[in-house]
């Protein structure tokens, strides 16, 4: 792995990306960031030579997540302390059906690849993606509050969340007028970019609106490095700029999936 070590590091955040994604919450997802990289390096063959390296981090990190779960006297899977089970807040998506939605919708996997990921065939692949997607069809309607200081940006996220089905509740460009929004609308959900008109932080924004509500926060943008650290509090949602639709789209219902309003809009 000596060879490869920095290689490995640019890889890192999105991987933490995927990981936080994949169980809602940045403190879990960087649990198993942690243990992934405990693993490789007490035992660096682990990374086998040849191939895509991205995808074969990938593959080390799911056969490591597994480690993660011991088993019970009834033969049910058990969380490692400290981990929230899931699937108590995400039922009908399975964990499979969550693993392949993001590997492909956010992280840009071919099914080829995701197959070797989870050990699936390509086929079962196409079929978990599909099961998955139907699903997410049935969440409720969310109001959304989208904070984004480029219009056309703004508008097309816009287009994005009102053909999921979702209402937008405001659109904000800089911080004063997204926390005002927030109190004036209560939203379900915050879509935000990190820099916003005037200078002002869309961090900075997020964080006054959620002294006010418990919501969750997508952020969306180019800068996505900075907010992959895993040094201190961190978004558990994040999609890079420029987006695909179907990257959004998969994780505002992953986020809604996993935080889903108390009643719908």
């Amino acid at each position: 792995m000596t060879g490869t070590s920095q290689e490995i590091l640019k890889h890192l955040p999105y991987l933490r990306r995927y990981a936080r994604a994949l169980v809602g919450s940045q403190e879990s997802g960087d649990q198993y960031m942690r243990v992934f990289l405990e693993a490789i390096l007490a035992d660096p063959q682990r990374i086998t030579p040849g191939g895509d390296l991205r995808v074969r981090l990938f593959a080390v990190f799911h056969d490591v997540c597994t480690l993660l779960h011991a088993t019970d006297d009834d033969g049910a899977p058990a969380p490692l302390e400290g981990l929230v089970p899931v699937e108590t807040r995400l039922s009908y998506l399975t964990p499979t059906q969550r693993q392949v939605l993001l590997l492909v919708s956010l992280e840009g996997f071919s099914f080829e690849d995701v197959g070797f990921i989870l050990h699936l065939s390509e086929s079962e692949v196409r079929d978990q993606l599909d099961a998955a997607r139907k699903e997410m069809q049935r969440q409720h309607p969310a109001r959304v509050l989208i904070i984004e200081d480029e219009p056309l940006i703004a508008m097309d996220i816009a287009r994005i969340v009102e053909e999921m089905g979702h209402t937008v509740c405001g659109t904000a460009a800089d911080h004063a007028e997204a926390v005002a929004l927030s109190k004036r609308t209560a939203p379900h959900i915050v879509l935000a970019d990190i820099q916003l008109k005037g200078g002002d932080s869309g961090i900075e924004a997020v964080q006054d609106i959620l002294r006010g509500i418990s919501v969750p926060v997508v952020f969306v943008t180019g800068f996505p490095e900075r907010l992959l650290t895993g040094e201190r509090l961190e978004p558990t949602f994040l999609v890079t700029k420029p987006f695909r639709p179907e990257a959004l789209t998969s994780v505002i219902g992953q986020a809604l999936a996993m935080h889903p309003p108390l009643a719908p809009a």
